[in-house]
């Protein structure tokens, strides 16, 4: 919440004289940044002597002392010419988020009278060049003409500060009223927008605002202007509105009430292509916008989730005090939430981690059908899984074993549940993304499959019929060999993954940081896991994770267990895909020759494609007439 306001420009804009009366406006203390210059600086002014940085350093160092200390009591008011933004990220670091910069905008001419009209004041009508040569524009300041009344401007700013929000919310959809009342908790004025839909969507806002007392300060809207005009400047407004072309339809309905400067944040699972086409849309509009991918769920939203911004890096900077705020935090009490990189890549990274996601959930359906089918029910389900939590412990471990215990009277809710299971896109996104790439996420691939065939429930009926699935099990293998086959192919998924993700970096130049990225999903999101946490340190070292050691020998003491059970599986006629495809990817990854000779041989005889020779160093392409002898 901003508590700290520097009134800056240049010399004679009426700095000391607008500050005291906001002061008085606004029951907060008043100081005036030229009480704080050493006696060399004033010295050196009344000689008439421009300062230099050096000569403005310890200065500036000094009122951010100030500043630091106020912004934990009541708050301040600080007169300072703040003429560089080197000057200002100086006055304002560490406690941007509680500040705001005033700027008092005034021409040469009508600034010189009122210095040369000025007694017994160090500075002269003669540095007021140099000030103005100095002067660099603020973007994000309020900017305040001088020819208006003290009186006038004054109320200008309160109601600027005091009045307006500090960030927006459009669409208050499950997420986008979590986010809210998130932000609220962190002591944010926010404005609300939801829209008016006659006898459907009716004074959503308002009646949102109603029910929750940390939303009392909150502003309610359903018209579009009224909403962008209760935002401070730059407006920061946070779009929770459903991925597809309503962003697009939102975006233009916002853009004739923007300004330049004004940042739109896309917290949606958009298409990270799409994601780009906005950006660059936006940036030939002066607007800035950051794709920010949010993993949490409803609970996460409310209380901390993990959140993936994408963009420019001085805009993230502008929004991380809000987004850091109502981030989850991780183990060392540091925000789940990081600049990701530019263009996509917040949006990128979330369908990535969603794809992992289907693939964690993938397998924890197999091993409920494996344990299933040794005859436990899901009372005694819940318990194998609750031990395992010692060793392999994740959220959606912990979900599963809720979701098992929970009741209908005498029967177990899972079991009355249809066995079709929906997808919202981002697993097909990542799919097609893994082969436009080249790149072999071959697990999530095969969990979005199972997904479509689990749709296809008339037909699976008749074919159960049809082709007579054996109901006589024979299995040979222990509850260990489960727990030990799902931890191999958890190894393989988060690979895969951040295989991906790694590969996506490289080919557009996003120089993504995967130890963050563990990082910041080691909590608040749906795949926060102790195998995640381990991550952070491994990716310190190498960004491939069949290269750590210490992976290395997990999977080799793993690899019995999962050959054990996906054999026994396919004997005996159990469906785990994705156990299957662990342990297919590895015989298929880690071996030094394979039979794509032969493939590449058949391509060359039917379409001329050329192969290459294992011992020929000079890398060059052959082609054979193979039809002769």
């Amino acid at each position: 919440m901003t508590n700290i306001i520097f009134i800056m420009g240049v010399s004679g804009v009426g700095k000391s004289t607008i500050g005291n009366l906001l002061s008085e406006e606004l029951n907060i203390p008043f100081f005036d940044g030229d009480d704080f210059h050493p006696e060399e600086n004033i010295l050196k002014m009344s000689k008439g002597l421009a300062l230099n940085d050096n000569d403005r350093f310890g200065w500036l160092q000094k009122l951010n002392k100030l500043a630091v200390e106020q912004q934990s009591k009541n708050g301040a008011i600080i007169a300072c010419s703040a003429l560089k933004k080197s000057y200002r990220d100086i006055l304002h670091s560490s406690i941007k988020e509680s500040t705001k910069f005033v700027f008092l905008d005034g021409s040469f001419n009508q600034i010189k009278e009122r210095i040369n009209a000025r007694k017994g004041h160090f500075m002269n009508s003669e540095l007021l060049k140099s000030q103005f040569d100095t002067l660099e524009i603020p973007q994000n300041a309020i900017k305040i003409d001088i020819s208006l009344t003290p009186h006038k401007i004054v109320k200008l700013i309160s109601k600027e500060i005091v009045d307006k929000a500090e960030f927006g919310l459009f669409g208050l959809g499950v997420m986008g009223k979590s986010l809210s009342r998130n932000l609220a908790n962190n002591g944010f004025k926010i404005a609300l927008f939801n829209r008016h839909v006659k006898d459907v969507e009716v004074d959503v806002a308002k009646n949102f605002k109603n029910d929750f007392e940390e939303l009392s300060t909150a502003l309610p809207f359903d018209d579009i202007e009224s909403f962008v005009n209760s935002l401070q400047k730059p407006r920061k407004i946070m779009l929770m509105v459903n991925a597809g072309k309503i962003v697009d339809y939102v975006i233009e309905d916002l853009l004739p009430f923007l300004d330049a400067g004004d940042i739109l944040i896309d917290g949606g699972n958009s298409n990270y292509h799409k994601t780009k086409e906005r950006f660059d849309y936006l940036k030939s509009k002066d607007i800035n916008f950051v794709g920010t991918g949010v993993s949490g769920g409803e609970e996460g939203a409310l209380k901390g989730p993990s959140i993936m911004p994408g963009g420019n890096k001085e805009t993230y900077n502008e929004v991380k005090p809000y987004l850091e705020a109502i981030a989850a935090k991780d183990a060392n009490n540091l925000p789940c939430c990081t600049h990701i990189g530019t263009e996509g890549s917040g949006h990128f990274v979330k369908m990535v981690h969603n794809g992992i996601e289907y693939v964690e959930m993938q397998l924890l359906a197999e091993v409920y059908t494996i344990l299933k089918a040794l005859g436990n029910n899901p009372d005694e389900i819940a318990n194998i899984l609750e031990g395992w939590k010692e060793t392999t412990n994740s959220y959606l471990l912990e979900i599963t074993i809720d979701i098992l215990r929970k009741k209908e009277g005498e029967d177990w809710l899972v079991d009355k549940i249809m066995d079709k299971a929906g997808n919202k896109g981002t697993g097909n996104w990542t799919t097609i993304t893994t082969a436009q790439l080249g790149v072999p996420s071959t697990m999530i691939t095969s969990a979005l499959f199972a997904r479509y065939i689990s749709f296809y429930k008339e037909e699976r009926i008749v074919a159960s019929k049809n082709l007579e699935t054996n109901n006589t099990l024979d299995i040979n293998f222990t509850i260990e060999d489960v727990l030990k086959a799902y931890q191999f192919a958890r190894l393989i998924n988060h690979y895969q993954g951040f295989k991906l993700i790694h590969e996506a970096s490289e080919s557009y130049n996003w120089s993504l940081n995967l130890s963050e990225l563990a990082r910041i999903w080691t909590n608040g999101c749906i795949i926060r896991s102790d195998l995640m946490v381990e991550l952070v340190t491994t990716f310190k070292s190498t960004k491939n994770m069949l290269t750590d050691e210490k992976i290395i020998q997990q999977l080799k003491k793993l690899k019995p267990s999962i050959k054990k059970v996906v054999s026994q599986c396919v004997l005996n006629e159990l469906a785990t895909p994705n156990l299957n495809e662990s342990i297919s990817f590895l015989n298929s990854f880690a071996i030094e020759n394979s039979s794509a000779n032969l493939i590449q041989a058949q391509r060359d005889y039917f379409g001329a494609h050329t192969y290459q020779l294992k011992n020929d160093k000079t890398n060059k392409f052959y082609h054979t007439d193979w039809t002769k002898n």
